[in-house]
């Protein structure tokens, strides 16, 4: 009896250290996607929707002060090449913010620092750009309620720069907490989902650059020349008609 009961106990600790073997090769189940983040892809979706509203009226308006004839006109008041230098700024900072995420992941906290105070700076210099160049346009005549072309082209451009400065903000606050021991290693969520807000403005940028900036506008001087022919033949229309209502 007793050697049956030896034999028991020694299937039985086999069996366990078999049933051990066999989950030791398969690692437990991940936790899935982090609640932050998950909110953030949401807040971003809802965001681009908004953006693609924006640039969709943008684009149905953006001809129409030139039908209308009302200056100023977008080829009298863009300056390409100083915009080009802002968005190549704003571009850049998306480069300082990847190595302000690959700084923390690695544990270097002097590098995370250096390069969120880059970003936030490139970012800085992007908004005060768009205030120089909004009271440039104010000074030639250009504002909200100037013409049709002003309004939406401040609407759009307006509040993509808000959301650059609440960016900015953002990357300041996470600066402070790092300065003071708050943002360690374990915290680089907190980093990559900032870059995922800042990532995804600066993919706006480029859109709102490429539609506002490069697409080429119609020339003021033509539409009138060829509005003119229509308006007066619209004119002796008019008068054959009135002549055809006359009682003699």
């Amino acid at each position: 009896m007793a050697t049956a009961i030896t034999v028991e106990t020694a299937h039985g600790e086999g069996q366990g250290i078999h049933e051990g073997h066999g989950h030791a090769g398969h690692p437990p189940p991940s936790a899935g996607v982090d609640s932050r983040k998950l909110l953030m892809w949401l807040f971003l979706t809802s965001d681009t929707m908004f953006f693609g509203t924006l640039i969709a009226t943008y684009m149905m308006y953006r001809d129409r002060s030139i039908q209308l004839l009302t200056p100023p006109y977008p080829n009298d008041i863009f300056d390409i090449p100083y915009t080009s230098v802002s968005a190549f700024v704003l571009l850049m900072s998306s480069l300082t913010m990847v190595l302000a995420l690959a700084s923390i992941q690695r544990g270097n906290y002097r590098g995370l620092r250096i390069w969120l105070a880059a970003t936030a700076l490139l970012g800085g210099i992007f908004v005060g750009g768009q205030v120089f160049e909004f009271t440039t346009f104010a000074h030639e005549g250009l504002t909200l309620s100037s013409n049709v072309f002003g309004s939406s082209f401040y609407v759009l451009t307006g509040f993509h720069g808000a959301h650059v400065t609440i960016g900015v903000l953002w990357l300041v606050a996470l600066l402070v907490v790092s300065l003071r021991g708050g943002l360690p290693k374990e915290k680089a969520m907190s980093v990559e989902i900032a870059g995922l807000y800042w990532h995804f403005v600066d993919i706006v940028w480029i859109i709102i650059f490429t539609f506002v900036y490069l697409v080429p506008y119609p020339n003021p001087v033509k539409e009138a020349t060829e509005a003119a022919p229509a308006a007066f033949l619209h004119l002796v229309s008019l008068g054959q008609q009135m002549l055809a209502a006359l009682p003699f």
